[in-house]
C-alpha cells in the first residue's frame, strides 16, 4: 500500500506516545524508526517512476503493420497499440542517424549538425559530445540504463559510444546496414558487448540476440531501481534477410518476393517483442512501465518497405518519409487508452516526455517538448510546428539549400525533398508490392524535382497525401510560412558531413570497425 509523506510523519508522531524508556534506548529507537520511514518513503518514490522501454524499428514504413496493411504479421504490436495509443502525427526525420539523436538529444538535427545524412563508418561525425544525453538525464534521477542495437550515432572516438554517453551497457553494433547473422559491415565486423568486441554472436539472427539481451536485463534488474531499456532493433532495414520459416508461416501469402521478405522481418520484430514483454509480465516490471514503439525513419520503398497512401520514401521529408509508425503502452499511466492520438509530435519531444514522466526536467534550450500531459489525459498536443529537415547540400560548384517545415495544417517544402539510391528523387505514391506477386511502378519522371529556390505549400489536415500544391490559391499563407522558415535557418548550424577517413579502415584494428581514430 502506497503513502504520501503525510502519512509517514503522522506514523512518526504517533511514536512519540510509547511507554517511557532510557534516552540512549529512545534514540537508538527513533533512530531505527526514522530509517525505516526514511527507506520506505524512498521504496515509494522509486516505484512512482515509471520503468521505461523505448523501442526503435529501423526503416518500418507507415504501411508495414497490420493494423494498416492486413497482410502485415504484428499481432504483439497490433494488441499493444490498439490496447495504448496510436500516434497518427508522431514525426521522425528522413533517415536514420539523424532521427536517433533527435531521440537522444532531444534537438532538431540541423541544430546538432547531422541533418546531412547518415553516419557513415569512416566519417569523423558523431552526436557532439557537449549535448546532454537521454540516457545522462535518467541516470541523474536513479534510473539503471542499457541499450540494446543499433546506435549510428558516431564512434570515431570512445567518448562518441553508447557506455560513455550515458548507458551503464551495451550491446549492439555502431553502424548500419550489416549483415543480420555475420554481422559485418562492409569490409568490418560490428558487434560489442560495452566496448569489447562480440564474437560469441557472430552468426545469430540479430533479432534473437537482441531480444535474448533485453530479457536478461530484465531478469538482472533489481526492481527497486527504475529502469531505462532502450531497445533499437536491427529490423527492419536492409539487408533483406529473415529465417526462412518466418516468410513460409506467416507470409505465404505474399507472391512478390521481396515484400514476402519485408514481411517475414516484420514477423520476427513481433515476435522478439512478445518474447520481451512476455518477461515483463512474469516479472511485474510491465505494472509500472511506459513503453514507446517508433520507426526512426518511413519505409524504403526500393527495399519493399511501404507508406501508403502517403507520398514518398524513406530519406524524403514527404510524409511517407517522415510520418512515423508509433504508439504508447502503459497498464496504468494514460486515461484514454484504445485511442488513436492526432496531436502533432516529434522525434525531439521523447526525451523531455520521458523525463517528465520520470519526475524531472530536460536541460534547458531543447527543441524538444513534454508530450506527457497531451498522452496521459488526452489534452490538445502542446506542439504547433517543427522542422522536417533543413540541409544545405553542395550541388556541383553552386550551394543548394532544401528544407521543410510545418506549422498548424501547413506544411512549406523549399527545393527537392530528398533522394534515395542510385539518386531517384522517390517523390510519388508506392502501392503495396502486389500480393498476387505484381508491383505497380511510379513513374519518377511524372513529377518534376523542384529547384532549391522552388516552393511547395500543402494543407496536411486536408490533403495527407500531398497531391495539391496550393501556394497560389494561399499567397498570404505561402508569405508568412517563408518569412518563418528564414527564421528556422537563422538558427542552423553546418553540416558535420566530413569526406572519409583512412584511418578508420577496420585492417587497422583486426578487422573491425573499432573507436580511437579521431
Amino acid at each position: 500500500m502506497s503513502h504520501t509523506l503525510a502519512d509517514r510523519c503522522n506514523q512518526c508522531r504517533l511514536t512519540f506516545s510509547m511507554p517511557m524508556m532510557s534516552g540512549k534506548m529512545m534514540s537508538s529507537l527513533l533512530a531505527a524508526m526514522l530509517m525505516v520511514v526514511v527507506l520506505s518513503f524512498s521504496g515509494v518514490i522509486a516505484a512512482d517512476k515509471p520503468h521505461i522501454l523505448f523501442i526503435v524499428a529501423d526503416d518500418l514504413g507507415w504501411n508495414d503493420v497490420d493494423w494498416r496493411d492486413p497482410n502485415m504479421h504484428t499481432p504483439t504490436l497490433s494488441r499493444m497499440a490498439r490496447q495504448g495509443i496510436i500516434l497518427n502525427s508522431s514525426y521522425v526525420q528522413p533517415l536514420c542517424s539523424p532521427s536517433r539523436s533527435a531521440f537522444m538529444s532531444g534537438y532538431f538535427p540541423f541544430h546538432t549538425g547531422l541533418q546531412h545524412g547518415v553516419i557513415m563508418p569512416e566519417q569523423k561525425a558523431y552526436l557532439p559530445a557537449n549535448l546532454t544525453t537521454l540516457p545522462q538525464s535518467l541516470k541523474d534521477l536513479g534510473y539503471a540504463t542499457h541499450a540494446v542495437g543499433k546506435w549510428h550515432l558516431g564512434f570515431c572516438n570512445w567518448k562518441y559510444t553508447p557506455t560513455f554517453r550515458g548507458f551503464d551497457s551495451f550491446l549492439g553494433y555502431y553502424n548500419a546496414a550489416e549483415d543480420y547473422y555475420t554481422h559485418m559491415a562492409g569490409r568490418g565486423y560490428d558487434f560489442r558487448q560495452d566496448t569489447a568486441v562480440d564474437k560469441d554472436d557472430a552468426g545469430k539472427y540479430s533479432a534473437y540476440t537482441f531480444a535474448e539481451r533485453a530479457q536478461v536485463l530484465i531478469g538482472q534488474h533489481n526492481t527497486s531501481q527504475p529502469l531505462f531499456l532502450y531497445l533499437a532493433f536491427q529490423s527492419v532495414h536492409g539487408p533483406l534477410e529473415v529465417p526462412a520459416v518466418y516468410e513460409n508461416v506467416f507470409c505465404g501469402h505474399i507472391q512478390n518476393e521481396t515484400r514476402r521478405t519485408k514481411c517475414g522481418m516484420v514477423a520476427i520484430l513481433d515476435e522478439a517483442i512478445a518474447n520481451i514483454t512476455g518477461h515483463l509480465e512474469d516479472t511485474g516490471l510491465i505494472d509500472n512501465m511506459l513503453i514507446v514503439f517508433t520507426t526512426d525513419n518511413g519505409g524504403p520503398v526500393w527495399d519493399a518497405g511501404n507508406n501508403w497512401p502517403l507520398r514518398g520514401a524513406k530519406a524524403t521529408m514527404w510524409e511517407g518519409g517522415t510520418r512515423g509508425t508509433a504508439f504508447v503502452y502503459s497498464k496504468n499511466l494514460f486515461q484514454n487508452k484504445g485511442t488513436v492520438h492526432k496531436g502533432m509530435m516529434h522525434a525531439v519531444d521523447w526525451f523531455p516526455t520521458m523525463m517528465t514522466a520520470a519526475g524531472g526536467s530536460p536541460p534547458p534550450g531543447i527543441d524538444g517538448v513534454s508530450q506527457w500531459e497531451s498522452l496521459t489525459t488526452g489534452s490538445p498536443s502542446p506542439r504547433s510546428e517543427f522542422v522536417y529537415n533543413m540541409d544545405a547540400i553542395e550541388d556541383g560548384q553552386k550551394p543548394a539549400f532544401h528544407a521543410a517545415i510545418r506549422s498548424g495544417d501547413w506544411k512549406l517544402m523549399q527545393g527537392p525533398a530528398g533522394m534515395g539510391p542510385a539518386g531517384i528523387p522517390y517523390n510519388g505514391w508506392y502501392p503495396v508490392p502486389g500480393v498476387d506477386g505484381e508491383q505497380e511502378e511510379f513513374d519518377e519522371s511524372a513529377v518534376e524535382d523542384p529547384g532549391p529556390d522552388d516552393y511547395q505549400l500543402f494543407n496536411i489536415k486536408e490533403d495527407p497525401t500531398e497531391h495539391h500544391d496550393v501556394k497560389d490559391k494561399y499567397p498570404d499563407v505561402l508569405a508568412k510560412m517563408k518569412a518563418r522558415l528564414a527564421e528556422w535557418r537563422q538558427t542552423m548550424v553546418p553540416a558535420n558531413f566530413p569526406e572519409n577517413d583512412p584511418a578508420a579502415n577496420p585492417e587497422h584494428y583486426g578487422g573491425t570497425w573499432t573507436p580511437g581514430w579521431c
